[in-house]
């Protein structure tokens, strides 16, 4: 790695140290980690710092934690003694952490340093740039055929924990599997009926065993919740075989069961697997508000929600409201837009005044660029985690690094002024 590189990175981590309000995170973690079962355990302070860092630095659990043993930059920004080194934490331990907090624990870290952003004058508020995405979920490309078989290793997941002998024929399963993705001769649907009958009839089976299961109570329930998801996806099958083409709330993954498919209008790709974004920058790049919401909600019901919480952010109202065609509609523009509004561009030139015309149609592109930064470079273009909350926790960690990396964007460009600086106590 470039020497300069090397000591760039040391030297953000130096300045994050020193702003970063350690106190005031681990003061309000305490309080709600206390309300979990189970003892503290490892520093939250060392926890929290793991987090951000691992975001910033696009690093998995595992090379963060490797990392902290290599690096004397990430000790220190980390807080971690020679000491401590040697019983240092598990990468698992990061997750079990992550799942503690939940995405309400998370939301206070990157409320924390969003707050010192913003009270020193580094964040504005006087422009509001808003849109959506999709944050693509960690899977493979789903088939019908596909979501069937891999029923079948739920199954035999559950069979196993609880010691039952599988009451299908799993080695014919396996071989109509291989058959199928060799044969060129039956069409898909016609592999789906075969696959869904064997499914059927081993689903029947199933609901009788968790019907008699014998275990602990978390076990039912999980027994209980994949019964559903299975029962779901019997349906969805159902109506694919009948000849439905566009199924309501389409199950797309047996692992991310909030993955829906979304088609955005792109050529490439037509349709992506995940949760809906909701974002809303300032005029400088910094991300205000980042929500996620389950299938493709219209942008036009997403926008007054949008604004009240971009306006509780902030603390004050943007002066301009910029957006795509998408979030226009009549309701909207006279009764959603709060009057303290001054102008309001929903991809229309005639929105704005003639004087103002530019500045929006620059910051809509702006727009643009701001999503593809943070889908490509800071890491919502795929979620690592499952689940709508696992999207949401990951969406925070983002958010707090991409915030971060553009403040020290700014700062070595030296394109911040005097007085934020020394509210962050990096000038005297």
């Amino acid at each position: 790695m470039d020497k300069k590189k090397i000591t760039n990175q040391a030297h953000e981590l130096v300045i994050l140290q020193e702003i970063i309000p350690w106190h005031l995170i681990i003061t309000r973690l305490v309080s709600y980690y206390n309300q979990k079962a189970g003892a503290t355990g490892k520093s939250l302070r060392t926890m929290a710092a793991l987090l951000i860092i691992a975001r910033l630095r696009m690093m998995s659990d595992r090379v963060v934690v490797q990392q902290v043993k290599e690096n004397r930059y990430i000790q220190y920004f980390c807080n971690v003694t020679d000491e401590d080194l040697e019983t240092f934490v598990h990468p698992s331990s990061l997750c079990k952490f992550r799942k503690r907090l939940g995405d309400e624990g998370i939301a206070i870290i990157e409320e924390e340093i969003f707050i010192i952003f913003r009270d020193a004058g580094i964040i504005s508020g006087d422009d509001a740039l808003i849109d959506s995405s999709v944050l693509e979920s960690n899977i493979i490309f789903p088939t019908d055929i596909q979501l069937i078989f891999k029923t079948f290793i739920k199954m035999a997941i559950f069979a196993k924990n609880n010691n039952i002998p599988l009451w299908w024929d799993d080695k014919n399963v396996e071989k109509l599997w291989r058959e199928c993705n060799l044969d060129k001769k039956k069409t898909r649907l016609e592999w789906l009926k075969i696959f869904f009958d064997i499914f059927v009839s081993a689903l029947k089976i199933f609901q009788e065993k968790v019907a008699t299961l014998n275990v602990a109570e978390k076990q039912i329930d999980n027994a209980n919740n994949l019964l559903d998801l299975l029962n779901l996806l019997k349906d969805q099958t159902s109506q694919k075989l009948d000849g439905q083409r566009h199924i309501k709330n389409r199950i797309v993954s047996l692992d991310d069961t909030d993955a829906r498919p979304i088609k955005k209008g792109k050529k490439h790709p037509k349709c992506e697997f995940g949760t809906t974004e909701e974002f809303a920058f300032n005029r400088d790049g910094f991300l205000i508000v980042v929500e996620n919401f389950i299938g493709k909600p219209h942008d036009a019901k997403l926008y007054p929600a949008t604004i009240e919480l971009y306006i509780e952010r902030m603390k004050q109202c943007p002066n301009t409201v910029i957006t795509d065609g998408g979030y226009r509609s009549q309701d909207n523009i006279k009764n959603k837009t709060p009057d303290e509004v001054k102008h309001l561009f929903m991809g229309r030139s005639t929105d704005v005044a003639e004087e103002k015309r530019d500045f929006c149609q620059r910051a809509r592109s702006a727009t643009e660029g701001f999503i593809a930064v943070a889908k490509n470079l800071r890491g919502f273009g795929k979620s690592m985690y499952h689940g709508l909350k696992g999207h949401r926790t990951w969406s925070l960690l983002c958010q707090t690094a991409y915030n971060i990396k553009k403040f020290l964007l700014l700062y070595f460009e030296d394109k911040i002024e005097e007085e934020p600086l020394i509210k962050l106590g990096l000038l005297s």
